[in-house]
């Protein structure tokens, strides 16, 4: 199994929701599938997001 390590982020103040489509899939050199943008949100407000790393409970 290959090693996990922790791969560069840069946070950015969100304003706007997008869904994506992802799923589990790995190509035959075992690299996950990119998600794929599937639509912009204009239904939902950026503040009924929880933020990246905070539970969907809490907000």
């Amino acid at each position: 199994m290959p090693a996990v390590r922790a791969l560069p982020a840069d946070l950015v103040k969100p304003e706007a929701v997008m869904e994506v489509a992802v799923d589990v899939a790995r190509d035959i050199a075992g690299r996950r599938h990119p998600a794929r943008p599937y639509r912009v949100r204009t239904d939902v407000d950026v503040a009924q997001v929880p933020l990246f790393g905070e539970d969907a409970a809490s907000s």
